[in-house]
């Protein structure tokens, strides 16, 4: 299972406490502390800060390598943490607001998955919730034609983190190289979406409060990623 391997190293690859605050930031803008699914969360970063804000937080991740270290971290046992696939939330109730952050959006491949999802998050939400999600920009799959190849150390290993797009693919490998001269890999597919088509399929269920290009630019530009606020109908 993807992350499986990477939870252990996750954080030191890619943690960034000015994005966990942008991310917060932003989540507040349109938000005040209420109660909040959080699906993806992986090492739950901007999970930890939403808490200290006083949003109560649920926040789920179907790799229980990542809940782990997730749990960790919640010292004050302030959080309630599940092992569980976004695309299937039986047996949780209601939020007022859900949200699926750091383009985990993206790991939906199927546009059936997508119209699924939107659905589920649809009947978990409160009367007039809060859906929040961010999802790869359209530009990343041009950005990504040449591949992108990253090296070095962390903790223990050696690594190498390579990421590549294919037609409306994006494709990232990690490989780390531990002393006795084991490697262990894993292989990650993101699917990108037209954000025309998003706004058509979240119809039915949202209104869309905002989009924007990288937190602060208003509507779809040129950018990495696209960040929707949407409200249940």
């Amino acid at each position: 299972m993807i992350y499986d391997t990477l939870a252990y190293y996750y954080d030191a690859l890619v943690k960034d406490d000015q994005a966990t605050l942008a991310w917060v930031d932003w989540i507040m803008a349109s938000s005040a502390p209420c109660s909040v699914l959080e699906l993806a969360c992986g090492s739950a970063e901007i999970t930890q800060v939403l808490s200290q804000k006083g949003y109560q937080m649920t926040a789920l991740d179907q790799s229980e390598s990542m809940i782990q270290q997730a749990r960790e971290k919640d010292k004050n046992s302030s959080i309630q943490y599940l092992c569980q696939d976004m695309r299937n939330l039986h047996g949780l109730g209601h939020y007022e607001a859900i949200l699926c952050l750091c383009d985990s959006f993206n790991y939906l491949l199927d546009p059936q998955e997508v119209k699924d999802f939107f659905r589920e998050v649809y009947d978990h939400l409160t009367d007039q919730g809060f859906f929040f999600f961010d999802t790869h920009s359209l530009d990343r799959l041009q950005e990504f034609q040449e591949e992108f190849n990253e090296t070095g150390h962390i903790l223990d290993v050696d690594y190498q983190w390579s990421i590549t797009s294919e037609e409306d693919v994006i494709y990232q490998d990690f490989a780390f190289y531990k002393e006795d001269g084991t490697v262990i890999q894993e292989h990650h597919m993101q699917r990108v979406y037209d954000p025309a088509w998003l706004i058509e399929t979240l119809k039915p269920y949202f209104t869309i409060e905002k989009i924007t290009t990288d937190f602060d630019q208003e509507g779809i530009q040129e950018g990495e990623k696209y960040f929707f606020v949407c409200r249940r109908k």
